[in-house]
């Protein structure tokens, strides 16, 4: 025997078709409950957060010689002075015995001034050049006098009209290494203290066989 349905029970008409669509079911009892569907969802943010912490990002070195920076070129004028050695010239002195010196005049550096062209890059010396020299004071030169003078022996004939050098009293007397003839002769150089009967000062400075 047919059973009919309960009353307020849903049958598969239109009305279970409603109930359905809005989300409710049926109970035993008949009474229809709603389901709680939620279908909201959470919106996603296509942007980040200002609070967010920044990723830190490495700096980007240009590498050696690309982008560098022109180099800092400074040319100075340096002036340095530099002493300069004064010569040792000798003169022979009759009136003075062989192995007998004496500083006639003494001797006085010299002063050289030098220009120089210097390049600093970056700060850095990298060059140096002479541009210039000039002498400020010219070096003078130190005389020192040699004895020439052989001591006459006590009883040698000397000729008195000379000194220095014995000078033998002869005939003619000659410089020896000369152009004359002799018969004696006499190495020198010799001062003439009396009259120059020899001939052998033939400049006329007092001096012979020099």
């Amino acid at each position: 025997m047919a059973t009919g349905c309960a009353a307020g029970t849903p049958g598969t008409g239109a009305a279970w078709a409603d109930q359905v669509g809005s989300g409710r079911t049926a109970t035993g009892s008949g009474t229809p409950t709603a389901r709680a569907t939620s279908t909201a969802r959470s919106p996603r943010s296509s942007t980040k957060s200002a609070a967010a912490t920044p990723r830190a990002t490495a700096a980007v070195r240009p590498a050696a010689g690309a982008g560098s920076a022109t180099a800092s070129v400074t040319v100075r004028t340096e002036r340095v002075t530099k002493a300069v050695k004064y010569r040792t010239v000798t003169r022979k002195d009759p009136d003075l015995d062989k192995g007998e010196t004496r500083v006639v005049r003494d001797g006085v550096k010299g002063v050289l001034e030098l220009v120089f062209r210097v390049t600093y890059t970056d700060g850095v010396r990298s060059g140096r050049e002479l541009a210039s020299k000039r002498t400020v004071r010219a070096p003078v030169d130190r005389v020192v006098a040699v004895g020439t003078r052989v001591p006459q022996p006590e009883g040698a004939d000397c000729d008195p009209n000379y000194s220095g050098d014995c000078v033998p009293v002869d005939t003619d007397v000659d410089c020896a290494g000369g152009s004359g003839n002799g018969p004696s002769y006499v190495e020198g150089p010799v001062r003439v203290v009396g009259t120059d009967i020899y001939g052998l000062d033939r400049d006329g400075d007092g001096v012979g066989c020099d």
